[in-house]
């Protein structure tokens, strides 16, 4: 007796066991569709929080196909590295990775995919770099990935898909089973800001904003499922313009004010923004009125000098990158702020420099990130001729990098003595040690035998480093 069984596409299109029984044939077939549960996906993630919300997505949605997922690359059967773009370094340590994925424990090759925006932006040239490389999918098309395996599985050698559909991947996405504690949440994709130095307008496309009552949908959903901090994401999230159920467009603002009426939800944030799009004023009424949105901004500024920023094609001055900081104390005093900044630009002077730390000493942050600028393919600020020396690219960083880490440990140091909320989301290194996230996002270390991860408690902070406040819990 022949008894066909059709099987999830990821696997196999038909199974057929040949016996004389169908309380035989149903054996076999629970055999083999366990043996298809036990395959293993790792995921490989760099860059930023968009990229972490991606590969989540991407676990999400291999997990109906018979994907679980590994913390061990060489148990796994299929692996994901899940790329960035916008350094040098960062693509290039993705070549590096793929030249150590050989064999798994079980002397088999795993499956691998570049995804992501290395993926986009390099596409079929991967395959010539990295042999050993199966799958190539665009941060647009992940939602495909179970058809994309489908066709390798047939032997199709080298897939690819860089489609740009980001309606038809948000309408895939599926809200995870079991979501940390603090979850993101994509509202918004790609950039038409086209700043000199940024591939992302070719990686990620055109700015688009995902429609308001799919967004609250899924928020509604994390909330129900535990998630107590959730930060909209976006590249250029600043720019949301979401279409509510009315068909009427809002600004986040809007959005953030009807996110935080969401039961459940405790902590709102977002990231990351550009200045100029900080013109409308929901959004800094929502920062004076909505107690769950957090007091904590990453503006990214890039540059203190006029002269740079004009070059990098930004579209705003430092002056008007001060109104938008004094607006936001205006309407939240207690707010504190992060930025971006490339050293070593282009055709950037030494006063080019003293205007960037002069901005620096004059905003005063709490914590920053900084890089030595390096070129990315295609970008109008490679082919500039005026390109900074990496000697003094280096003696600038060091000198930037001074000042935002002073900067960073007198923020941290002001807090000692005081009581902050603090929410925990995991186990420290140490017996008893558990580490939170206070609402500036510093690490907050505290020692205790209860179970608090995923709450919120009040700790007094006794202790201040660079990196980490350690405290008391009250009560």
């Amino acid at each position: 007796m022949l008894h066909k069984f059709n099987v999830n596409r990821t696997c196999a299109s038909n199974i057929y066991v040949l016996d004389f029984s169908v309380k035989s044939a149903i054996f076999h077939f629970r055999t083999i569709s366990k043996a298809m549960q036990s395959k293993k996906l790792y995921i490989k993630t760099y860059g930023c929080q968009m990229n972490v919300y991606d590969s989540l997505k991407m676990e999400t949605s291999l997990k109906p196909h018979g994907f679980k997922m590994t913390l061990d690359e060489k148990n796994a059967d299929l692996i994901i590295l899940n790329t960035c773009h916008i350094r040098e370094k960062a693509s290039e340590k993705v070549y590096s990775e793929l030249g150590k994925i050989k064999l798994n424990n079980s002397g088999i090759k795993p499956t691998v995919v570049v995804a992501g925006c290395v993926a986009q932006a390099e596409g079929e040239q991967i395959f010539k770099r990295a042999k050993n490389v199966d799958i190539v999918v665009g941060p647009q098309s992940y939602h495909n990935l179970p058809k994309l395996l489908e066709k390798v599985k047939r032997q199709e050698k080298w897939v690819i898909d860089l489609d740009f559909d980001e309606e038809n991947k948000f309408d895939s996405i599926n809200i995870p089973e079991n979501p940390r504690h603090s979850s993101f949440l994509t509202i918004q994709e790609g950039c038409d800001k086209f700043c000199h130095f940024c591939c992302v307008p070719y990686t990620r496309g055109k700015e688009y904003s995902r429609k308001i009552p799919d967004i609250y949908r899924e928020a509604l959903g994390l909330a129900s499922k535990g998630v107590k901090e959730l930060t909209l994401l976006g590249q250029n999230v600043s720019a949301f313009h979401g279409i509510d159920q009315d068909n009427v467009t809002r600004s986040m603002g809007w959005l953030i004010k009807k996110i935080c009426e969401i039961d459940g939800l405790e902590r709102v944030r977002y990231v990351t923004s550009h200045p100029k799009d900080m013109t409308n004023d929901e959004l800094f009424v929502a920062h004076a009125e909505e107690k769950k949105l957090m007091p904590f901004l990453h503006l990214p500024v890039q540059s203190g000098s006029d002269n740079i920023l004009k070059s990098m094609n930004r579209n705003h001055t430092r002056d008007f990158y001060f109104q938008v900081i004094d607006k936001f104390r205006k309407h939240r005093p207690d707010i504190a702020f992060s930025s971006d900044f490339i050293v070593g630009y282009p055709g950037e002077s030494d006063k080019d420099f003293q205007d960037t730390l002069d901005l620096v000493k004059r905003i005063g942050y709490a914590q920053c990130y900084s890089f030595k600028y390096s070129p990315r393919p295609g970008t109008p600020a490679s082919m500039i001729e005026d390109q900074v020396p990496e000697n003094v690219k280096s003696e600038r960083l060091i000198v930037l990098q001074d000042l935002l880490r002073s900067q960073q440990l007198e923020f941290n140091k002001q807090l000692i003595g005081k009581d902050i909320d603090v929410m925990f989301d995991k186990e420290g290194k140490y017996n008893r040690q558990i580490i939170g996230k206070s609402p500036y996002l510093q690490s907050v270390i505290v020692e205790t035998d209860d179970n608090i991860i995923g709450k919120i408690k009040k700790v007094h902070i006794t202790k201040a480093g660079l990196n980490s406040l350690t405290g008391e819990i009250k009560g």
